[in-house]
């Protein structure tokens, strides 16, 4: 990318929620609303997220210089590689010396939105070796026990012939009522900009990636999901590429509480978020994005 990579550590929390949805559904348990067995608390995975990331940018972006997406449905990932190995002067199925995978590793992260912000390991195939990403996100968690509902429905068509003489057939849905999820990330100046390994995020691209955070939920509407909504975005924003605090410091200066009338929560209102912004370090400062 022309745009110079990003020189400053960042941290954020988002908040969304969910209405009469399944957030994330686990394959494990009949894609029933993921949850922690020991708490009750509501999972949804990083790999749900970026997913979600990776689907507006596309929208937004298409297949526009540097904003392609590398892991989409229906495109075998080794043929992006045979892509990379003609770009850069490589004969595709044979193997690349060291120098060789550096460049084709630098092209994939140049034409890659998605390799550039959360990496990729490119090993498979043609080899255009591993890239570290410097946007991390941890699973989310909601900040209250969820409950996990499985909601009958009927449908007046039945699928198979000899099926033909009943009225109708039975599925089930499985939805959370409501929950408010908290997810945490990590970007870091380090891994964009290292001049050996960098994939060279760019501001460009941060801003792109909050523009994302806040309007994914908008473009990824289904009857499954509910609604869901981002309701928060809090940007610690470093003076320095290392940092100037640490991240779990930062993360616990944003709480949230529940009115106690609201057992069980129904909506956002039911809840108040609380930054404490005179606990803030020293050359790091807060940006409310939402």
């Amino acid at each position: 990318m022309a745009a110079e990579a990003i020189k400053n550590r960042y941290e954020f929390v988002l908040f969304y929620d969910v209405e009469n949805g399944n957030p994330n559904g686990d394959p494990d348990a009949g894609n029933m609303p993921r949850i922690d067995p020991e708490t009750g608390y509501g999972l949804v995975t990083d790999v749900c997220l970026k997913r979600k990331i990776r689907n507006y940018v596309e929208m937004v972006k298409g297949d526009a210089a540097g904003y392609r997406i590398y892991i989409k449905e229906g495109v075998p990932l080794n043929t992006n590689h045979k892509e990379a190995y003609l770009a850069v002067g490589l004969e595709p199925g044979k193997k690349a010396n060291l120098e060789g995978v550096n460049k084709a590793r630098v092209w994939m992260c140049r034409n890659y939105f998605d390799i550039r912000t959360f990496g990729a390991v490119l090993t498979v195939g043609d080899n255009c070796g591993q890239v570290r990403g410097p946007v991390q996100i941890n699973f989310s968690r909601s900040i209250d026990p969820i409950v996990q509902q499985e909601v009958t429905i009927t449908r007046l068509a039945v699928t198979r012939e000899e099926d033909a003489d009943k009225e109708r057939t039975i599925g089930r849905k499985h939805i959370v009522p409501y929950a408010l999820y908290r997810a945490e990330g990590y970007i870091s100046a380090r891994l964009a900009n290292d001049p050996s390994k960098g994939t060279g995020f760019s501001e460009d691209d941060l801003n792109l990636f909050w523009e994302a955070l806040i309007n994914m939920f908008e473009h990824d509407r289904s009857a499954a999901r509910g609604k869901m909504a981002t309701r928060k975005l809090f940007v610690f924003k470093h003076e320095s590429e290392l940092g100037n605090a640490p991240a779990h410091k930062l993360f616990e200066l944003i709480r949230v509480t529940r009115r106690p009338e609201a057992n069980p929560p129904r909506s956002f209102s039911d809840y108040e978020i609380l930054f404490d912004r005179d606990g803030l370090p020293e050359k790091v400062e807060c940006i409310e994005m939402l």
